[in-house]
């Protein structure tokens, strides 16, 4: 464990100085017997992993809506200042998936043009052809995961924008009559909420499912 921390540490202070150079970045860990294929399974469990934590704030974020939506009085600011940071937090959990798609799909195309590089090179045609199909077969299983975390991540979008909606004009309003006239919005974002939850644990079945089948 203690070794591979270090290895980790390692490639980040290469990266570092090589101002995010990915030949470089590859060749370092190639050093440790890592290549792009690895790198590959590793971002796609980074980015299964984002969406897992995105989907539980999301989850946090709709069991506080449905409390505001019952307020029935009290510190209505506490309220709101919840309400803030449950959207801060989800705001913050979207980017991160963000990134680590773009951190997936930028392995990936390196990874499959490569391979197609490489398979130029073989000779003998069985093996050539035989190259070929598990390339077709694993972008093939690329595409659909890769497809179920962009809709997923798509999902976010209006999720996020209905949020902040209505963290602003309670923020404007705040009174029990704001949140009442809120009420009739309710349906709205939890109906959204709801469906981008069940996205977001499509694409997590579909990254467990292409993660499983990778060496």
């Amino acid at each position: 464990m203690t070794k591979r921390i270090f290895v980790w540490g390692l490639v980040a202070a290469i990266l570092a100085s090589t101002a995010g150079c990915r030949s470089t970045y590859y060749s370092a860990w190639e050093k440790f017997g890592v290549y792009k294929r690895d790198l590959l399974k590793k971002k796609v469990v980074e980015a299964r992993d984002s969406q897992k934590d995105a989907s539980e704030q999301f989850k946090d974020a709709l069991t506080r809506l449905k409390e505001m939506y019952n307020f029935q009085g009290g510190n209505l600011e506490k309220v709101y200042s919840s309400l803030q940071k449950d959207y801060d937090a989800s705001n913050a959990k979207a980017e991160n998936v963000r990134k680590r798609i773009r951190d997936m799909e930028t392995v990936a195309g390196d990874l499959f043009a490569e391979w197609e590089k490489e398979i130029q090179q073989i000779s003998t045609p069985n093996l050539q052809a035989g190259s070929r199909q598990q390339l077709r077969d694993t972008r093939a299983k690329y595409e659909t995961l890769h497809s179920s975390l962009v809709n997923a991540e798509r999902s976010m979008e209006p999720v996020l924008i209905l949020f902040r909606d209505h963290v602003l004009y309670l923020k404007h309003n705040l009174n029990a009559q704001a949140i009442a006239s809120l009420k009739g919005e309710a349906t709205n974002i939890q109906g959204e909420i709801t469906k981008l939850i069940t996205e977001m644990n499509k694409s997590i079945a579909q990254a467990d499912e292409f993660i499983k089948a990778m060496p």
